[in-house]
């Protein structure tokens, strides 16, 4: 398959894992996404990245491949996160629920819609609780159907803002060493995760500075949902980034063509304009925020890639043969 052809057939996950401290061990799940239980290179598959943070114990693993061969790359690296994290030892202060926490399939190439992103997420949520006994899942997003829930929605009613898991999803009870999977295993629109840094210990103050933030406050964010969290001995405001349907603002209706705002990503899904606020003007509204209350911020950290980069650095990688990217991508000219 070309480059080009290629491109327009590729998705990514970001694998969410509650393990960050022992990167050998996150680094094995990387792996288990990209060769098989004999060594063999999977085609059309590579990482990108991985985003580790010790204090949240968490990782993101951005995996890259070809729709038809997402499946089988994204099961495997589930299979090898539940074999080697033990939710019963787990700390850190970022909500989680299972091993592996998150797995959202987004689309990337304008050949691949919701409905391809939905049946691998499928695949992989049924796949998972067959292969690992004891696993369970719930399905967001267009995975959800009929009702197609978000994330933020179905974390609520799952318990996991608690880390107390409510109720069942997709599978059994869920045996405790491996909690509760959000499967995204469920699909959507591309989500970014953007952090910013305000420079004090109180958490009261990160709560109200989030709650403004956020999509459903007013004057808030459009598509940015909030958390406020202790971290390195700050707060650290981490920010949901979704794709919100429409064109950017200030491009007139019926001018998709015409450029966006400077910083605005937007992009495609089978015709559906989306895009997002940028990660500049979610560190100017936290600094606004935080000026209010006499605290300064640090920078804002982007945990991964916009959905435009994630496609760059997905063609380079492939067609490149690199299928452990996230180690040589310092080396590679776009």
């Amino acid at each position: 398959m070309s480059t080009a052809a290629l491109g327009r057939r590729l998705v990514t996950c970001l694998l969410n894992v509650s393990e960050a401290r022992r990167a050998d061990l996150v680094e094995s799940v990387a792996k288990a996404a990209l060769y098989d239980s004999q060594g063999v290179a999977r085609e059309t598959t590579a990482v990108l990245n991985i985003f580790n943070d010790r204090d949240y114990n968490r990782s993101v693993i951005t995996i890259v491949a070809a729709v038809e061969g997402i499946g089988e790359a994204v099961l495997s690296a589930c299979e090898k996160a539940c074999q080697l994290f033990d939710m019963r030892a787990h700390s850190g202060v970022h909500p989680c629920l299972g091993a592996v926490d998150l797995v959202p399939i987004y689309p990337l190439g304008e050949d691949v819609g919701p409905d391809d992103c939905a049946r691998e997420s499928r695949a992989i949520a049924a796949g998972l609780t067959r292969r690992v006994p004891g696993t369970s899942v719930f399905l967001f997003g267009w995975a959800d159907a009929p009702l197609q829930r978000g994330l933020a929605q179905r974390r609520k009613e799952m318990g996991w803002f608690r880390k107390t898991a409510d109720s069942n999803g997709v599978g059994p009870v869920p045996d405790k060493r491996f909690g509760l999977t959000g499967n995204g295993i469920g699909a959507s629109p591309y989500v970014m995760n953007c952090n910013v840094t305000i420079d004090t210990q109180d958490l009261s103050v990160g709560r109200r500075i989030a709650a403004a933030l956020r999509e459903s406050a007013p004057g808030g964010l459009p598509g940015v949902q909030v958390l406020a969290l202790p971290h390195e001995g700050a707060v650290e405001i981490a920010c949901n980034v979704e794709s919100v349907p429409g064109l950017p603002p200030g491009v007139p209706p019926g001018q998709r063509g015409a450029a966006a705002p400077p910083g605005w990503p937007s992009f495609s899904i089978a015709g559906q304009p989306y895009c997002h606020v940028p990660t500049s003007l979610i560190a100017a509204r936290v600094a606004e925020l935080a000026d209010e209350h006499g605290v300064a911020t640090g920078g804002a950290v982007l945990a991964g890639f916009t959905p435009g980069e994630c496609r760059a650095l997905a063609e380079a990688a492939l067609s490149r043969g690199m299928a452990e990217f996230w180690k040589e991508r310092q080396s590679v000219r776009m």
